[in-house]
């Protein structure tokens, strides 16, 4: 339970601070620009970060089923990063941390499963 917490402590903090810089970091401008995105594909990116570590968060700490969609679509929103990278040939070292935080996700969704009560 302490790795959960742990790691929902530092992927919230993380994308909720990586998320704001979305919409207000000049660097971010210029890195969304180098990945071709646009600006409405920056900010919606920014937002989903964002909503993603409040969910995160909230779903610790009140409901399992809101976390675990949280860390499903930073999973996802993380893939579709790191498939950015591969695609404007970024080298391993610029593409580990969306790879990294893409499993980091995936292993908290299968934490956050595991609270359901299936059968």
């Amino acid at each position: 339970m302490i790795i959960l917490q742990i790691l929902v402590l530092f992927i919230s903090i993380s994308f909720f601070f990586y998320g704001l810089g979305c919409f207000y970091s000049p660097t971010m401008y210029e890195e969304f620009h180098r990945f071709g995105l646009t600006s409405f594909q920056r900010q919606l990116t920014g937002f989903f970060q964002v909503a993603g570590a409040l969910g995160l968060a909230a779903g610790y700490y009140f409901l399992p089923i809101l976390g675990f969609s949280a860390a499903i679509g930073l999973t996802l929103l993380m893939s579709l990063g790191f498939g950015v990278r591969i695609k404007i040939k970024d080298n391993f070292i610029q593409s580990f941390p969306s790879l990294f935080f893409a499993l980091l996700n995936l292993f908290v969704a299968f934490r956050f499963y595991q609270f359901f009560d299936l059968f």
